[in-house]
């Protein structure tokens, strides 16, 4: 794939996802990668952790190798149409890897049902699009530490990161990146059953977004945070803070999410970040959608950028 060809691939996908969204689950890609993680995990019988993680590994293994394959076939296939049509084929591909237009909706519900005052109405919305952790107890202002820390998070994940790997390793790459992301997201819980058999996901996603959520947070702070005239501050607090998740990846955006928007995000008996400031609100979390539109326009900039860079050396 020629740079041009990539550059258009891109900026095309994100076009379709601006304009249309996510496809029905039916036809997903991510559905079919989660349902491949779900076949492997109901035929884990194991009772030992080192068969566990063994079968988690080939859970991992098997599914990487399929989607980068899948990958590399359509770019294969791709050199064999009209220019035109391959240019779409791929985008189409690489857009089901990413969504910034379901994210920034998600957190939007999650607002409107804040500003109406309809908490239970927000929780579902949380609950259903944005968290895991229990929300049934949570006020509106950890509703919306809640929505932030995911936006934050997802900004990375859901869109950063696919982009980068597609910069790096074109389709194969995003692919293989989304199909580990998702395999993390539905096994890296860390339960009796899932303790073993997820830690393949749990690693191996650690290692692929060492990158990305530092590129995420330094686009926030460079890009957004002049915009709202909070870049010391939002650069100390990110410096301060970005290691006190558990995640070795996730304090890295919503430390700087939390130095941006000048809020505190706390997921309690777990972290505190940016304390010191004031607890997030509606506004901080209206914010947190502009931030994430924001730092999603720079980040298809830069992409481009390293496109045009990365397929010339």
């Amino acid at each position: 794939m020629s740079e041009v060809t990539a550059v258009c691939v891109l900026l095309i996908a994100v076009v379709l996802d601006g304009v249309l969204g996510d496809p029905p689950n039916s036809l997903h890609p991510v559905a079919w990668m989660g349902r491949f993680v779900g076949w492997g995990r109901k035929r884990s019988r194991a009772t030992q952790n080192s068969v566990r993680f063994l079968q988690g590994c080939a859970v991992v293994a098997g599914g990487a190798v399929i989607v980068a394959t899948v990958g590399i076939l359509i770019q294969i296939a791709c050199r064999h149409f009209p220019h035109w049509f391959a240019i779409l084929v791929q985008a189409a591909v690489l857009k089901s890897t990413f969504s910034v237009r379901s994210l920034a909706g998600a957190a939007g519900s999650v607002a409107k049902a804040l500003s109406n005052e309809d908490l239970n109405t927000a929780r579902h919305q949380v609950a259903y699009h944005l968290v895991s952790r229990d929300v049934t107890k949570l006020d509106a202002s950890q509703l919306s530490a809640a929505t932030i820390e995911s936006v934050a998070e997802n900004t990375s994940d859901s869109f950063i990161a696919p982009l980068f790997y597609f910069v790096v390793a074109g389709l194969p790459g995003a692919l293989l990146y989304r199909f580990v992301n998702t395999a993390d997201a539905m096994l890296g819980y860390r339960t009796q059953e899932l303790e073993w058999f997820g830690k393949p996901a749990a690693k191996i996603d650690d290692l692929l977004n060492l990158i990305p959520s530092r590129l995420t947070a330094l686009v926030m702070l460079m890009i957004y945070a002049p915009y709202v005239r909070r870049t010391n501050p939002a650069i100390a607090i990110w410096w301060r803070d970005h290691s006190l998740t558990a995640s070795p990846n996730a304090g890295h955006p919503m430390s700087a999410a939390a130095g941006v928007l000048g809020i505190v995000l706390e997921k309690q008996d777990h972290y505190r970040l940016g304390e010191g400031q004031p607890l997030p609100g509606i506004r901080s979390l209206q914010q947190s959608i502009a931030m994430l539109w924001t730092t999603a326009i720079a980040a298809v900039v830069l992409s481009v950028a390293g496109l045009l860079m990365w397929r010339t050396l």
